[in-house]
């Protein structure tokens, strides 16, 4: 199977799988079927962030189900916004990375340990050269 899993695609599997009628789920985020029709066609970009939340706890998604269904929703265009553009392609490679990021944001991690991490990784890569 070549075919690449999108947001729409694991949306979908994920409520069929839960017998979750598609209206059911657009009432539960306050919005109409057929937009939920549409995501899951891949016709429109993964919902904001504030519905990805509803959707994680209405179909009752585990930890790597819920990191699986940001990291789908972090390729759709519109999730990149704002992000330098030479970072959500390593950071979609990276799951070490995103790990990181998520513990990073996971217990608020400040400027002095992001600082300090910085410079460990500077010197770790000073001494294998």
């Amino acid at each position: 199977m070549s075919e690449k899993l999108t947001f729409g695609g694991f949306l979908s599997e994920k409520r069929k799988s839960r017998d979750i009628l598609l209206k059911d789920l657009a009432a539960h985020l306050g919005v109409s079927a057929v937009y939920i029709c549409d995501v899951e066609k891949d016709r429109k970009a993964a919902p904001k962030s504030e519905h990805l939340e509803l959707i994680a706890d209405y179909l009752h998604l585990n930890e790597e189900e819920r990191n699986t269904m940001y990291d789908l929703a972090a390729n759709v265009q519109a999730y990149k916004k704002g992000i330098s553009p030479d970072l959500p392609d390593y950071i979609m490679e990276k799951d070490i990375v995103r790990t990181a990021l998520r513990t990073a944001k996971q217990y608020d991690i400040n400027d002095d340990a992001w600082a300090e991490f910085i410079e460990k990784i500077k010197a770790t890569n000073k001494k294998t050269k």
